[in-house]
């Protein structure tokens, strides 16, 4: 059937790194969680750490030990999870920093491994991961007698600047972390875009890397190619895909495109979703169904062997807003058969 092609520029993503660089304060790490926001962690932190990054983040000690194995001693990988159970071997093998969240996981690691280094993540408002206000009290001193090399907190609402809770997780982040003489830092690619007020020592951008909101200026990153595999003609009246939900009202020639929600193309998308053959765009006749897309390309003045879904024409945010999601949901859902290609050095 042919599988469709998925091309990652690492170098728009490392002018995407360097332009956030430019607006944080102090040092700038990369999140490459999710295997690089479906772009691919090893090659997106090998060229970000030759571009200056010195600190990623990850999401689980498993997502840590396959980055270590791409970058190498050296850059300091920190885990959002902790130190979870059955995480100490991983920690300890693969020299991972983990962002311990509560006083369990603090106990854990200097129990398991005092001499490792860790951070500590705060919970100033989000009500996900992180210690509250108490249980930072009671647990401070002893953990800034250790290595502590950071001490963070995330935002929930970054992406409005206007939010209150903006203002607020500020406010306690500061009142919390006041006197802490370890590096410390609140702001991913949101939080850098509010200002200097929010980045402290070490901003950590995500989604901006990829080419996503709410960095607006953010060079496109990935783009989706899809192969033709069949066209046909569809007479004025015929339907088209599950439940019939596309009726043809004119004479209709149709491509049929291997790819679908399988793939990650979500299926709220299905009859509204457009692609690309160069600047002329197409939209999509029918369901998103398993494996396939049908694709009205009556109006193209030939019919290329791959319509694109994601590039210079549509970002991953504009698809997303047809989708009824964001854009981290579609880059992170890309699928495993797409031929992966990554271009720049």
């Amino acid at each position: 059937m042919g599988t469709g092609i998925l091309t990652i520029d690492l170098d728009a993503a490392a002018a995407n790194w360097r332009d956030l660089a430019r607006l944080s304060r102090g040092e700038t790490g990369a999140v490459v969680k999710a295997n690089g926001y479906g772009c691919g962690a090893a090659e997106v932190a090998t060229r970000l750490a030759r571009e200056g990054a010195r600190n990623f983040f990850v999401a689980t000690a498993e997502e840590g030990a396959t980055l270590r194995a791409a970058l190498g001693p050296g850059p300091t990988i920190n885990v959002f999870s902790g130190h979870m159970a059955s995480d100490t071997a991983l920690i300890r093998d693969h020299a991972l920093t983990p962002m311990l969240n509560s006083p369990e996981q603090a106990a854990r690691h200097r129990a398991a491994l005092p001499d490792a280094p860790y951070g500590v993540q705060l919970d100033t408002g989000m009500n996900r991961l992180g210690m509250e206000a108490p249980d930072w009290a009671a647990t401070r001193a002893d953990l800034e007698s250790g290595p502590l090399t950071l001490v963070m907190s995330h935002l929930a609402c970054a992406d409005d600047p206007d939010h209150p809770q903006n203002a607020a997780q500020l406010a306690q982040f500061t009142a919390m972390t006041a006197g802490v003489t370890a590096p410390r830092s609140l702001s991913a690619t949101g939080g850098i875009l509010l200002g200097p007020d929010y980045q402290f020592d070490l901003t950590r951008p995500g989604i901006g890397i990829y080419g996503g909101l709410p960095f607006a200026a953010a060079r496109p990153v990935v783009r989706l190619s899809l192969p033709v595999v069949q066209i046909r003609d569809v007479a004025m009246g015929e339907t088209v895909g599950y439940s019939a939900t596309f009726t043809a009202e004119r004479p209709t020639k149709l491509a049929t495109l291997s790819a679908g929600y399988a793939d990650g193309l979500i299926r709220y998308m299905s009859n509204a979703a457009h692609l690309f053959a160069g600047d002329h765009h197409c939209r999509l006749a029918g369901r998103v169904s398993m494996d396939l897309l049908t694709v009205d390309v009556t109006d193209l003045p030939q019919i290329p062997d791959h319509l694109d879904i994601l590039g210079p024409q549509q970002s991953v945010d504009q698809l997303a807003e047809v989708a009824g999601t964001i854009g981290y949901e579609i880059l992170t859902s890309l699928g495993r058969r797409y031929q992966r290609r990554h271009i720049g050095q």
